[in-house]
């Protein structure tokens, strides 16, 4: 005879999943991978009398402790963790729950896996190496609305080659961008990216019809932001890639160090050191899980150690009988 209390936590997590796909546009490979997760936390909690609506901190915290007694990569353990996080958020939410036990538990190692990133002068050589490449002003011009645009946004690459031209009509101070399972956020415009996307629309918009430019725009490009003569009419990833390639070297970096992804990792980076809340760089990334944005939390960390050091009345006396000595 089936078990009832699994029955009762598969229909509230089929109920999870919906509201996923429903309201969160969830794609549909981690609609599988949170099934996957959530049926074997299910199970294991069957294996001691528990369910999902008396599931504890502590149990919760248990079963990590058995996911890596499993051999579990830190990353696996970490995509449960994010999936059980979801579903007690959404247990709450739905008031199934009056608490969510699983909204302070830490990643399982995340902070010690930091991102690859670049520094500020580093982006600046960048942007800086823009005018030596690109065959004509308007590849130029088109590069430099890419960099901007990356940089000023954190957008992923498949983002940004894939931004319809619609979007970008009449100076935006924000952009609209259709994420991962088509889940929508607005991100802001800063002065640069705004005029280099003003100065691209205007070359892109009158291209003579009889030149290249020109063609893409009548054809199936006509759509996208950057078209391009690919299957999908946009630029590819491997164009951004490329361009990326070109600009590291002339900047005298290391393209292996270059990527779209780490000009993402530098945008939230760079804001999360000038003061930007980690909420908010979430929102602007559009990460599902505030887990996955915690990557970011060495900046934290050293932000307030520094704090502390300039800041504590018993650092600044210390520094101050350092300096008599």
């Amino acid at each position: 005879m089936p078990d009832p209390d699994r029955a009762n936590d598969w229909r509230r997590i089929s109920a999870f999943l919906d509201a996923q796909a429903a309201e969160a546009g969830s794609a549909q490979n981690t609609l599988l991978a949170y099934g996957r997760d959530l049926k074997d936390f299910s199970e294991w909690l069957g294996t001691r009398k528990l369910t999902l609506l008396a599931v504890s901190r502590e149990a919760i915290e248990d079963y990590l402790g058995y996911c890596n007694a499993q051999g579990l990569s830190r990353s696996t353990r970490a995509r449960r963790l994010s999936a059980i996080r979801q579903l007690t958020r959404f247990a709450l939410e739905e008031g199934w729950r009056d608490d969510d036990p699983a909204g302070r538990i830490a990643g399982p190692g995340r902070a010690q896996r930091l991102p690859k990133t670049l520094d500020r002068a580093e982006v600046q050589a960048l942007l800086d190496a823009l005018p030596q490449i690109g065959r004509n002003g308007i590849e130029r011009a088109r590069n430099l609305a890419l960099m901007e645009l990356i940089y000023a946004t954190g957008m992923r690459v498949s983002e940004l080659v894939a931004l319809p031209v619609t979007a970008c009509r009449g100076n935006p101070a924000v952009l609209l961008i259709r994420g991962k399972g088509g889940v929508e956020r607005m991100v802001p415009l800063n002065e640069p990216a705004r005029h280099a996307l003003s100065a691209w629309l205007r070359i892109r918009d009158d291209a003579p019809a009889d030149t290249p430019l020109g063609k893409l725009v009548e054809g199936r490009g006509g759509r996208w932001l950057f078209p391009a003569p690919s299957r999908e009419g946009h630029m590819t990833r491997q164009a951004m890639n490329s361009l990326l390639n070109q600009l590291a070297i002339a900047a005298g970096i290391d393209p292996a160090r270059v990527s779209p992804h780490v000009i993402r990792h530098a945008f939230a980076t760079h804001l999360l050191e000038g003061g930007a809340d980690l909420r908010a760089i979430q929102m602007l990334l559009g990460h599902a899980d505030l887990g996955t944005t915690e990557i970011y939390t060495h900046v934290l960390d050293a932000r307030m150690r520094d704090l502390v050091l300039k800041h504590h009345p018993l650092a600044t006396r210390r520094r101050k009988e350092d300096t008599e000595e």
